[in-house]
């Protein structure tokens, strides 16, 4: 969890860390680390997939991600985090939930005495690594003074190099006192704790991160990590950025999600604090290669080799964007550009109202930058929005003239693949 905040002292327990890792190595179980290669650098492909489905109170995949049990005195945080289902389970919906209590039923003992909070925290240590590529995850966030929800990786080599020289990239963290901002951080050698390398991004219009889902990620290549919510790239870091010291982001990593109480970031929970707090975790995927729907322009084929169209050729905000038969015309002459939008007629497909929910129909209008227009490549040739977390898709599973495109859960259907312009 990065430093942004000169205030903050840092550091998670890396006791915790180290016996994870003992654990794992004592079991025998080997890891997955993908390093890129001539092969896989030409397109993104997926390497790591949970979307939490399950039955409700089912317990999280445990042969993608570990519990890391126990107290946290370097932060001074306040929950002690457990295993099995009480502070983290599946609802069911295809969310999986972490739960912050304010219970203690283990009778667990922290490092100020017995505990008064539990909550949960889970990595891939041990299952999955990667250097390089698109690590992206939706939540919605908890709400209240003394909350510190995180989505963030460690340098797999952190048993034999130690923190900060195995690097730290969190992705996402978040303070209650700031329900609006969201930061992202680098730690290493020379800038780890309170000179970690981060900015911050607060949502427009006075919104709260705990009202709705948003999309955290982060597009790293070699000498360059970048920081995006809902699609939004915000920081961009680079080997410039450490003034000198190591740069340590060329290696595999491993991923760590939690939700933790209290510590001297967020400072405790008060008596406006309501519990219990959740974190609502839809969705982790990573990718290879860049995330980006890649660049040119040209037409854009889909399902049943019908090509993306605006109808009657009209570039009005609010025109439908179907499927049609491939003519060459203006109105299937799509751009991918650089800020991820597609644009096509002078203005970008666009998610009508901003809609995330399934069904939401797809439009051209006036590009604006926001996430209703943000788009990229996901898994089996998917285009994602990543605002929502949801697929372009044509409705009604059907290749028709005029079959209008909307957004819809991911499927690997073929009515969800398409072909763009190189």
């Amino acid at each position: 969890m990065p430093l942004p905040s000169p205030r903050r002292r840092h550091r998670r327990s890396v006791r915790l860390i180290l016996a994870s890792l003992l654990l794992t190595s004592l079991s025998g179980v080997a890891a997955a680390v993908t390093m890129p290669t001539a092969a896989t650098a030409a397109a993104a492909t997926a390497t790591f997939t949970d979307d939490f489905n399950g039955s409700a109170g089912s317990s999280i995949d445990l042969s993608k991600w570990h519990p890391e049990t126990g107290d946290n005195v370097n932060n001074h945080e306040r929950e002690y985090y457990t295993s099995g289902t009480h502070n983290a389970a599946l609802d069911g919906q295809g969310h999986l939930v972490i739960t912050a209590r304010r219970d203690n039923p283990g009778n667990y003992n922290c490092w100020y005495g017995s505990c008064q909070y539990t909550s949960a925290r889970f990595s891939t240590a041990g299952t999955f690594t990667q250097a390089y590529g698109h690590f992206e995850t939706r939540m919605k966030l908890p709400k209240g003074q003394g909350m510190w929800p995180a989505f963030w990786m460690l340098g797999n080599d952190i048993g034999s190099v130690g923190w900060p020289n195995s690097g730290e990239i969190d992705i996402m963290e978040n303070v209650g006192f700031e329900p609006g901002t969201v930061h992202g951080s680098l730690h290493g050698p020379g800038y780890s704790g309170s000179n970690g390398i981060g900015a911050g991004y607060t949502l427009p219009g006075g919104q709260n991160f705990y009202d709705a889902f948003h999309t955290f990620a982060v597009d790293w290549a070699p000498n360059s990590v970048k920081f995006s919510v809902d699609g939004n790239v915000y920081e961009t870091r680079t080997p410039a950025d450490t003034q000198g010291n190591r740069w340590v982001f060329d290696h595999p990593f491993y991923l760590i999600m939690n939700l933790a109480v209290g510590g001297y970031w967020p400072g405790d929970p008060n008596g406006s604090t309501v519990f219990p707090q959740e974190l609502v975790v839809d969705y982790v995927h990573v990718t290879t290669g860049d995330s980006g729907t890649g660049s040119g322009t040209g037409r854009i084929t889909g399902y049943g080799g019908k090509c993306v169209d605006v109808a009657g050729a009209s570039s009005a905000n609010g025109t439908a964007v179907q499927l049609y038969d491939c003519n060459g015309t203006a109105a299937q002459n799509w751009t991918v550009a650089s800020d991820k939008s597609l644009q096509a007629l002078g203005k970008c497909m666009d998610v009508a109202s901003a809609g995330t929910a399934n069904g939401s129909l797809v439009q051209l209008y006036d590009c604006n930058g926001s996430g209703a227009q943000k788009w990229q490549a996901g898994a089996n040739g998917s285009l994602v929005n990543p605002q929502s977390g949801r697929c372009l898709d044509a409705t009604g599973v059907s290749s028709a003239n005029g079959t209008r495109l909307q957004i819809w859960d991911c499927s690997g259907g073929a009515n969800q693949q398409w072909n763009l312009p190189s």
